[in-house]
């Protein structure tokens, strides 16, 4: 990866780990996400689940939800959605539906991430759209962050 694309894909991975702190504040596990078009930001989100009592409230969909309202089109062509935990499945299905061009996650999901871990959904047969994904950015840093919340429950 070329340092300037790592350096563009770290500032807005930050922004990603801001969101995930607000989570981590509600009582909500740690994960954060934003939608970028371009070089602006047009959605943010944190998990909300619980405070939403809601089990599509993942951090991805409420960023997904927040641009899509914010560009007033379900449809996300030219995105990218950084996250700081790889997806699960359903927002792995959220983002090929809405369209997104490229999802950056920072740290992997060995029990449930749906892009490299536990499954690879986006490159499933008869999808009528392909996004790209791209790992490890900040990656102990996401990591850290989901560790010393899960640390500091036990």
């Amino acid at each position: 990866m070329a340092g300037d694309e790592l350096r563009d894909h770290s500032s807005f991975m930050r922004l990603a780990i801001s969101e995930a702190t607000r989570a981590r504040q509600l009582g909500e596990v740690p994960v954060g996400a934003v939608v970028v078009l371009g070089d602006r930001v047009i959605g943010r989100g944190g998990n909300r689940p619980i405070s939403a009592s809601d089990p599509t409230a993942h951090a991805e969909i409420n960023a997904v939800r927040a641009a899509a309202s914010a560009l007033g089109n379900y449809r996300l062509p030219g995105t990218t959605l950084y996250v700081t935990i790889e997806p699960c499945l359903m927002c792995v299905g959220a983002m090929i539906h809405a369209r997104i061009g490229l999802v950056v996650f920072g740290a992997v999901e060995p029990r449930s991430g749906a892009l490299v871990s536990a499954a690879r959904a986006h490159e499933t047969p008869g999808l009528n759209h392909r996004l790209d994904a791209l790992g490890g950015v900040l990656e102990e840093e996401c990591r850290a962050t989901m560790q010393e919340f899960f640390k500091a429950r036990r």
